[in-house]
This record gives structure tokens, C-alpha cells and sequence, in this order.
């Protein structure tokens, strides 16, 4: 079974149950799923799921009567095709299997009953749940690819702009494009032709655009008009016993905290020391390796899809072992379309916009790719990219660990012996190094380790669940597991009591056999005495 998050069973034996709706509304508006009609389920005592495979009667009426629903007013917009359902066996009964996809972002919200704001649901580690008006809020925001950073925001003017900000923007851009025409215009009008300054013309209206006032405004208009966000950096390397950072930005009133001072000032903090190798490119030396461009790559990342509309904070921080990278929203993109690269969709594009025209970020698409590829050849672990329904915040973690250090095999070798390692396959052993390194490993980020979805890694987990190499530890609906460490012991211990059992067996049998031989040889024994009396009988007879 997949994780909870992205599966869900179902009893419906003559009919579709009411509550599928509210599941193909959760799952289209968060991350897809499947949904299997054909098992109950019910809690055991000790917390854990236990199913029932009771299967359909009649499949081919059902998956009609669920195709009719989806093509009337129950539902906002039907994304399933026929592929998308099929009838399948299982223990001898029928089941319908129903895959719901993640809703395209101009699609979403999908609600039910004409009702935008009662009808929408989505999905957490506890099962479905009714939307808020933020979060509904929030997904029509997104469906619009104009972005959200190009609104105008009312009496926030010129007035607001640090120059000191904008000017060393443009520093940077007429060091990027010295024959540009932009540099001749005032402050305004490049404010304007970046998208940081707006006018409506259907009502004369104009001023400042999100996007002018957080890259480039004062910190205290910032402040002001977008009390909700906030902006962190925290440097947690070469930590002395008793500190808790070592570097820290956040707003202490020394610098105006608008976005692009964050922005750079991050970026010189988190490649400082990383290693610049001596390489000529002609007869100029070529200081940008990957690891800079993914480094910036994340951050820019981090910039344009933040949602600035919601409450948060951008946090970025730097380890020993790793930077993280987390802001407030939701990914427009599933997140196996985001690892292949080829499309981005920024929801603040011009925020975007004013980034790239000083050469940081990509928008074609092969930004994320640009990250996996940097990681992929100093040997680190993949990155981890993710997102959090219950906090709507999205992270990124670029660790500096490979993925299977010798010490961590040497630890698995350790822990369940030599014969029972040399069992694993290569994807056995990804998953216990990982659960090893952090502790516990949950199936999403197996599904991104290995590219399977989560019934695949569901059966690889089950199978390492089922020999006791690893153990569960289930919170509601969502599972994560651990390595064994008492395997060793635990298998001894198994060996000992299936030793006893043996022997009671043997001995049972052998108590058996001993009985049958017994009982043959006393037959012998009677035949041969009956024989030999009848024959002295008859003798006598005789």
C-alpha cells in the first residue's frame, strides 16, 4: 500500500460512495492519487490499518455511474479518461482502480456541488479536508498566469523606493548591458518597463507593483503593506557548543529589508567558502562552477515562487552538510515535472524578469535540472525538493553527503550480517543508507530517490517491512520507517524459538513413529503368538 497521503480505499460493492467525491476533489487539488473501490478498512488495536477485500459486483456499471458524476454539476471539472480507471483482480474479487491526477494549475480549484467555497477539499496525512477560503483563495490566485506580482498595490508610490537599492540594480544591469536603452530612463520609467511600477488606465490609478515595492522598497513600507512575510538567513556551520547560529540576517533595522538586498547578500554568504578550482576558459579563468549556478539556482528559486500573499518566511540555511531553502506556498508543478526540467511557471514573473536580466535564474525550464546535475557530479544525494499541505510552505534541501557513504554500508554489514546484506538489491540498499543517514525515511522521498510512484516504493518498503530489516513507525495515516538495529538479535531470537518449535516436532513426531512402531511391532508380535498358539491347537487336534 502507498502512503495515505496518495491512496485511498474504498467498500463499494453496487454503487459509488459519496465520500469518492470529496477524495477526487482532495487529490486533484494537492498531489493525485489513487483511489481503490473494493476494500474496507477498519483500525486494529494497535492503531495500524487493517483491509478487507470485499471487491464490486458489478464493475462495469460503476465505473459508468462514476463517469456519468463526473460529466454533471457534482464536480467542477472532470481531468480523468478512460485509462485513468480499470477493473482489476485481487484475491479473487473485483476491484475498481481509479487514478486521480494532480489538477493542472489553470485547472484547480476542483469542487464539488456549483460550490466554490464549501466544495473544495484537499489532502493531508490524516485523510480529506475542507479548504479554507485562504487556500481558495490562494489556487485561483495561481491559476492565473499573469502571476501575482504584478498587481498594484494602493498608495505605495515612488516615495517607497530605497535608491540606494535601485540604483545599485542598475549599477549591475548597465555593467550586464552597457548599450541598453533602458539605462537612459529615470528611476520611474525603469520601473515601469520592469513591472515594478504600473498604471490602470481605466481608472488613471497607478503606482508601485508588488513586485517594486518588495525587490526594491523601503523596509519599513515593506514592512507596512506585507507584515505577513518575513525574511530569515542562518548560518549554522562550524557551531560552538553553546550558539545556535552563527551568522544570522533578518530585519534588525541595519540594512532595508526588500528582496534584492536579501538576495545578494544571501548569495555572497552561502558560496563564501565554497572551493573555486583553477580552470581556464581561454585565456580567462572560469570561477562559476556548478555548484555556484545551483547554489544560485535554488535561491532564485526560492525568490519568484514564493506566494507573498500568505503568511511565511523565506528561510534560507546554511550547514555542515547541506542548504535549505524553504518559502511560503504551494508548487504550481507536480514535482516529478519540476526534477525533469522544460517548464517553469513562476508565480511572480516579474520578479523573475528583474532577476534574470542580471543572469540569475533560468526561464525555460532547465533551472531545476541545473541543481540535480551540480549534485550529480560532485556525487552528492539528490535534491530534495518538497512541499507541505498542513504548513503550505515548499523546501529544498541540497545535501553534501553522497548517497551511500562506505561507512553507512559498512554499518548495514554491521547491523544485519553479511549474508542477509549480499541479499539486498541496489535498490534495497538506497533505501536503508537514506533511513540509516537520517534516521527514518518516509515513501516520498524514496519516489524521488528512485523515480517510482508510491505504490512501487510502497512494495519495496512492504518487502524490507516483512524480512524485519526495516520497522514502521505510523502516525495517522502517514508511515515512516527505520533500519533494525536489534535485527541481528531479533533474528537469533526467531531462530532459537523456530529451534524449539522444530525440536517439539521432532519430537512429536518421533513420539509418533516411535507409537506407530510400537504398535506394528506389537501386531507382529500378536500375529506370531496368535499363529503359533492356533498352530499347537491344531496339533493337538490332530
Amino acid at each position: 500500500m502507498g502512503e495515505r497521503i496518495n491512496f485511498e480505499t474504498k467498500k463499494a460493492e453496487n454503487s459509488i460512495p459519496k465520500s469518492v467525491w470529496e477524495t477526487y476533489s482532495a487529490f486533484a487539488n494537492t498531489i493525485g492519487g489513487y483511489i481503490l473501490l473494493g476494500i474496507s478498512e477498519q483500525k486494529g488495536r494497535e492503531g495500524n490499518l487493517l483491509y478487507t477485500t470485499t471487491g464490486i459486483k458489478n464493475p462495469e456499471k460503476l465505473k459508468k455511474e462514476l463517469f456519468d458524476t463526473l460529466n454533471s454539476d457534482k464536480v467542477s471539472t472532470n481531468i480523468l479518461t478512460d485509462t485513468d480507471v480499470e477493473v482489476v483482480e485481487y484475491e479473487g474479487r473485483c476491484l475498481l482502480s481509479i487514478h486521480v491526477p494532480q489538477a493542472d494549475y489553470r485547472q484547480r480549484p476542483i469542487y464539488l456541488n456549483e460550490n466554490l467555497n464549501k466544495g473544495t477539499y484537499k489532502r493531508n496525512h490524516e485523510g480529506d479536508y475542507h479548504c479554507t477560503e485562504e487556500e481558495v483563495k490562494a489556487m485561483i490566485r495561481d491559476s492565473n498566469d499573469a502571476g501575482n506580482d504584478g498587481i498594484l498595490i494602493d498608495h505605495y508610490n515612488m516615495e517607497d523606493i530605497d535608491i540606494p537599492t535601485l540604483s545599485a540594480f542598475r549599477n549591475r544591469f548597465r555593467s550586464a548591458h552597457p548599450e541598453h536603452l533602458l539605462n537612459d530612463y529615470d528611476d520611474k520609467e525603469f520601473l515601469r518597463n520592469l513591472g515594478g511600477y504600473t498604471k490602470d488606465r481605466a481608472t488613471g490609478r497607478e503606482g508601485l507593483t508588488l513586485a517594486g515595492l518588495f525587490m526594491f522598497g523601503k523596509g519599513l513600507a515593506i514592512r507596512e503593506r506585507f507584515d505577513n512575510i518575513r525574511l530569515d538567513y542562518l548560518d549554522m556551520t562550524n557551531l560552538q557548543p553553546d550558539s545556535r547560529w552563527s551568522d544570522r540576517m533578518t530585519y534588525d533595522g541595519s540594512w532595508e529589508n526588500n528582496l534584492y538586498n536579501f538576495f545578494t547578500r544571501v548569495l555572497a554568504k552561502l558560496v563564501r567558502d565554497i572551493r573555486r578550482p583553477f580552470i581556464l576558459k581561454g585565456t580567462e579563468r572560469e570561477d562559476d562552477t556548478p555548484i555556484h549556478k545551483a547554489i544560485r539556482e535554488a535561491l532564485t528559486n526560492l525568490v519568484i515562487h514564493a506566494d507573498y500573499m500568505i503568511e511565511g518566511v523565506l528561510r534560507v540555511e546554511k550547514h555542515d552538510d547541506r542548504f535549505y531553502f524553504s518559502n511560503p506556498g504551494s508548487l504550481k508543478l507536480p514535482i516529478a515535472d519540476i526534477y525533469k526540467g522544460g517548464n517553469s511557471k513562476a508565480r511572480n514573473p516579474h520578479i523573475q524578469s528583474m532577476l534574470r536580466m542580471l543572469g540569475y535564474g533560468d526561464n525555460i525550464g532547465s533551472g531545476f535540472p541545473t541543481i540535480v546535475d551540480a549534485c550529480k557530479k560532485e556525487n552528492w544525494r539528490k535534491p530534495l525538493l518538497c512541499e507541505s499541505n498542513d504548513l503550505h510552505t515548499v523546501e529544498l534541501t541540497i545535501s553534501m553527503t553522497s548517497v551511500i557513504s562506505e561507512e553507512c554500508i559498512q554499518q548495514l554489514r554491521t547491523i544485519l550480517g553479511e549474508t542477509v546484506f549480499q541479499s539486498l538489491d541496489n535498490e534495497e540498499v538506497l533505501i536503508l543508507s537514506v533511513a540509516l543517514t537520517e534516521g527514518t525515511v518516509k515513501n516520498s522521498l524514496i519516489q524521488t530517490l528512485l523515480d517510482k510512484n508510491s505504490l512501487q516504493v510502497g512494495k519495496l518498503l512492504y518487502s524490507l517491512v516483512e524480512r524485519n530489516i526495516l520497522v514502521t513507525e505510523s502516525r495517522g495515516r502517514w508511515t515512516s520507517y527505520g533500519v533494525n538495529q536489534n535485527f541481528r538479535k531479533v533474528e537469533k531470537s526467531r531462530s532459537k524459538s523456530q529451534g524449539v518449535i522444530d525440536e517439539k516436532s521432532r519430537s512429536k513426531s518421533q513420539g509418533v513413529i516411535d507409537e506407530k512402531s510400537r504398535s506394528k511391532s506389537q501386531g507382529v508380535i500378536d500375529e506370531k503368538s496368535r499363529s503359533k498358539s492356533q498352530g499347537v491347537i491344531d496339533e493337538k487336534s490332530r
